[in-house]
């Protein structure tokens, strides 16, 4: 069993098409547990109809919250082959990275290394986007570094979004991209077809 870990900060519709997309394959893909930075997060409404652990997480003391080193130590007791961040808004410590150093993958809503960094993510980026009236976007899904959104690139889709009216149009358009482009990496790494060669990465 391939077993990977969701850190989510919203209403967890990636989460959704991950659980999905397992329950309708015959990849044996288990989501351990679901880790947000907030005590009330939406999607662990997701993770508590299939039963799934749920944390939440932060980098201060906290009685509400576990800390990341408790974290470390959870997924590595649940023997965690993958964590997938999928919109989660934190800045993931450089201990966790270390801990798990290139098993650690985000999606982000937009074609990096365009429209990434410090505060773009979510409707920020699309604004960017629609602002700077590119005609394309996308999502990109890449390994997680030590500074953001500068980890190598996995995947990527672009949308043509030329006859857009808004940033909002922006989002539906790309998220819906996220939603199938998501599942299906984290369905290659369970098989082992993605692999780092030449400084590139490859996806089979």
């Amino acid at each position: 069993m391939y077993k990977i870990a969701v850190f989510v900060s919203g209403r967890g519709s990636n989460l959704k098409a991950i659980l999905n997309s397992i329950a309708k394959s015959k990849t044996k893909i288990e989501v351990v547990c679901v880790i947000s930075d907030k005590i009330e997060c939406s999607a662990f409404e997701i993770a508590n109809k299939y039963k799934i652990p749920t944390y939440s997480v932060s980098q201060s003391e906290n009685e509400f919250y576990v800390s990341y080193n408790e974290i470390i130590s959870i997924l590595k007791e649940f023997g965690t082959d993958l964590i997938v961040l999928a919109g989660f808004l934190k800045k993931i410590p450089d201990t966790l990275i270390d801990s798990f150093e290139k098993k650690i993958i985000n999606i982000h809503p937009a074609l990096l290394p365009s429209f990434g960094g410090k505060g773009m993510y979510g409707l920020n980026v699309h604004k960017a986007v629609f602002e700077k009236s590119a005609q394309v976007s996308g999502a990109t899904i890449h390994f997680v570094d030590k500074i953001y959104d500068n980890g190598k690139i996995i995947a990527q889709e672009s949308i043509n979004i030329n006859g857009v009216n808004s940033p909002e149009e922006i989002a539906k358009k790309v998220l819906k991209i996220e939603h199938k482009l998501l599942p299906k990496i984290i369905f290659k790494f369970s098989e082992n077809k993605v692999v780092e060669k030449n400084n590139r990465i490859y996806v089979f």
